[in-house]
């Protein structure tokens, strides 16, 4: 398009946009979508604890016996200060409490079922439970994962029988020992169990568990029938 008083042919020029002073400073320097970086563990072994049982059921049990029992004896208690008659239970316990001697058999049976509970709840209180899961490594300090022992047991099984050789495979899946055994069919025992040992080694490695545990590998033959 001409204006007046140029020549024909000319064409005006567009007006241009200068970027602002406030325009560069209300540009971030990073995209908006920029996330932090996942935080890891500064040690970087990947160590990782059992996993711990909440153990409710026990807890939740012994909780109501504590309380049952505790309320029915503050009861009585109150009750004799009011100058009622003690229960008919708490008068025959104290009899058969004196009368009873140490060396009885039901006060050995009753103190042998008390010393067993209370082995029973410290052994719970002290030990983690569930073991049928496995922690894997920790590489991200909020992250923490397990692996089921059956899961783990699927994935060495189904990376043992793509072995040449290799009829039917049996795995059981310990936190410290994986047992393999396996039947072949056809060729040499030493080369199948050769190639387990490989395929299973690096599985396991795979699996990403914080402990791996330690391989157990037998080949046999299949039995003959008849």
């Amino acid at each position: 398009m001409t204006e007046p008083g140029e020549p024909n042919g000319s064409t005006r020029r567009m007006p241009t946009v200068e970027p602002s002073d406030d325009a560069h400073t209300s540009a971030p320097d990073a995209p908006a979508d920029a996330r932090e970086p996942v935080p890891t563990l500064e040690q970087g072994d990947g160590r990782a604890g059992r996993f711990w049982s909440a153990r409710r059921v026990p807890a939740a049990l012994l909780a109501l016996v504590l309380l049952g029992a505790a309320g029915l004896l503050l009861y009585d208690i109150a009750a004799v200060r009011a100058d009622h008659p003690a229960m008919q239970w708490r008068r025959s316990l104290a009899d058969g409490l004196a009368e009873q001697r140490l060396d009885d058999t039901p006060v050995l049976i009753g103190a042998g079922v008390a010393a067993a509970i209370g082995l029973w709840l410290i052994l719970l209180a002290l030990t983690p439970g569930l073991r049928d899961l496995l922690p894997m490594r920790r590489d991200r300090a909020d992250v923490r994962a397990g692996l089921d022992r059956t899961a783990a047991a699927l994935v060495l099984r189904d990376r043992a029988v793509e072995v040449s050789g290799v009829q039917s495979v049996r795995v059981r899946m310990g936190r410290r020992k994986a047992k393999v055994r396996a039947l072949s069919h056809f060729r040499e025992l030493d080369d199948v169990r050769t190639d387990l040992d490989a395929v299973l080694d690096k599985a396991v490695r795979e699996l990403g568990l914080a402990k791996p545990p330690a391989l157990s590998v037998q080949v046999h033959r299949p039995a003959k029938k008849g």
